[in-house]
This record gives structure tokens, sequence and C-alpha cells, in this order.
């Protein structure tokens, strides 16, 4: 197990909490609001990013024109039945989703979100920890490393979860300020 190989992942976990972040309104438009929304698409579940062109024209507006008109109520359905409680509207050749003010109450429940996301990000880089500790474990065990070596190790590894632990707590401070702010 190599230390640079525990750092990528746990950079990856960071990553990955940072995209699950982004998924979150803070009441403006952002295309990656929809990053999640999956569209049945001839029988196989198709992201929506692939189907159509997204836009964003104005700061509570945003415009998703599909390649294949015939999509347009698929998109629709798909975009009803997902969590982002946005109701949609088709004229026939786009359809708007136009983002409301986000009310305190809505605010303090996509906090209570971004915090979920934060935990699983911590609880990855934590897992990572562990595979990589049991790893180096094996490896003293094994008599592959000195005790010594397999202690500086475990110390190495420790550092770099704190150091991705309070990345993943600076990224989601930001997110809740940013969600925060009016």
């Amino acid at each position: 197990m190599k230390l640079a190989d525990v750092e990528t992942s746990m950079q990856k976990a960071v990553e990955a909490t940072q995209r699950a972040f982004n998924t979150i309104r803070t009441g403006r438009a952002s295309t990656s609001l929809l990053d999640r929304v999956m569209v049945e698409y001839y029988g196989t579940p198709t992201p929506l990013k692939s189907l159509a062109n997204i836009n964003t024209p104005d700061a509570s507006t945003i415009t998703i024109q599909p390649y294949d008109k015939s999509m347009l109520s698929q998109i629709e359905k798909a975009i009803t039945l997902s969590d982002l409680d946005l109701p949609p509207n088709n004229n026939g050749e786009v359809v708007r989703l136009n983002i409301p003010p986000l009310t305190s109450e809505r605010r303090k429940e996509f906090v209570k979100m971004a915090s979920k996301f934060a935990e699983e990000g911590r609880v990855s880089i934590r897992n990572i920890r562990r595979d990589a500790v049991d790893s180096v474990r094996k490896q003293d065990k094994n008599k592959e490393i000195s005790e010594d070596e397999s202690r500086d190790l475990q110390d190495e590894i420790q550092k770099l979860t704190n150091k991705y632990t309070k990345k993943v707590d600076e990224v989601f401070a930001a997110k809740e300020k940013d969600i925060m702010t009016v």
C-alpha cells in the first residue's frame, strides 16, 4: 500500500463530496442541479445532460432543450419524479424550471442534506484509512516491513486522514454559507 495511492483515494472522496454538494440548490439557477436526474430513454436510464442542452438564461431559470423533441414529456416526467421539488414548464420546444427563492425552512433542509453528504465523505475517508492501516499491519505481521516502519506509515496515514477530513469540513462550511446567504 503506497501513501500516494491512499492520498489519491482520499482526494477522490473529497471531490465526490464536492460533486454531491453541487446538486443542492442555493437559490440560484445552476445546471449542476440536474446532474443526478436520469431520463428513461428507449428503456435505458440516461443522464439528462446527455439528452439535452441545459442553460441558465438568468439567475432564476434553467432551460432544457432536448436534442430529440419527442423526449420532452420523458424529461418533464423525470424532473417531476426527481427530488428537486421544481415543477417543469413545457412549451413544446423547451422545458423551463423556475427556481423560487428559498425559504429559511428550506435552506435549513438543504444544510441538513449537505451535512449528510459531508458525513458520507468523512466516512469514505475513514474507510480508506482503515483499509490502508489494515494493509500496513498485514505487511508488518508478514515481516515485509519493520514495526517502526509500520508505526511511521500508520502515523502518515492518520495525518492524511486528518488533512482530507478537514478539507471535507471546509467544503461543507463553504456550501453551508452559500445555502444560508439570502
